[in-house]
């Protein structure tokens, strides 16, 4: 399946589920494939190399367990931004490859957690793929969707998936913000500069 494809599979599996409010479905887009005698513009390393000069705050996106699952959903994530004041609208990108996406997307809903300066270990935990990430990890649920609000993040994002996007090896999803407040602690942000938590 292509990237549009997938994109456009995510979007009918949220409308057949009943995902709250309206899942939009964007044109799709003109794609093209790297020929056998082209070259990639860029190359990889240095991509990340240079691209690892700008800061990016770290975030825990989270959702409920959805049905005929036991547990709640969650990965780290440094790609999220704000994306529209009205209608209040913010964004993530995860890899298409990634098996926790799958499990927010039956949600419906997610909540973004913004870690702390001394969180890097809590980040850590979600990175991993196939532990149980939410053992021993305190949290209580988001008020619109229920998503685990992590214990101790200087804010949080509560969230319905609004569209779904395709962005090359990655999906960028945008939620439509349900409720959203800070934390009780006014502690540094973790950051994640050239490789490495700051």
């Amino acid at each position: 399946m292509g990237h549009a494809g997938a994109a456009a599979a995510a979007v009918r599996y949220l409308r057949s589920a009943g995902a709250p409010g309206p899942v939009e479905a964007l044109p799709r887009p003109e794609l093209r494939c790297v020929g056998e005698n082209e070259r990639p513009p860029v190359d990889r390393a240095e991509f990340r190399r240079v691209l690892g000069s700008f800061a990016t705050g770290v975030t825990v996106v989270t959702a409920p367990a959805a049905p005929g699952e036991d547990a709640p959903a969650g990965f780290a994530c440094q790609s999220f931004s704000s994306l529209s004041l009205d209608p209040p609208l913010v964004a993530f990108m995860v890899g298409r490859t990634s098996t926790t996406w799958p499990r927010i997307a039956r949600a419906g809903v997610f909540c973004v957690n913004v870690l702390g300066a001394g969180q890097g270990e809590l980040c850590r935990g979600f990175a991993v793929s196939g532990a149980d990430k939410f053992a021993g990890v305190p949290y209580d649920a988001a008020p619109a969707s229920g998503s685990p609000r992590l214990t101790g993040a200087l804010a949080w994002i509560d969230c319905a998936i609004h569209a779904v996007h395709t962005g090359g090896d990655h999906l960028i999803v945008v939620g439509r913000v349900d409720a959203l407040g800070t934390g009780d602690t006014d502690g540094e942000p973790l950051l994640f500069h050239k490789g490495r938590f700051r």
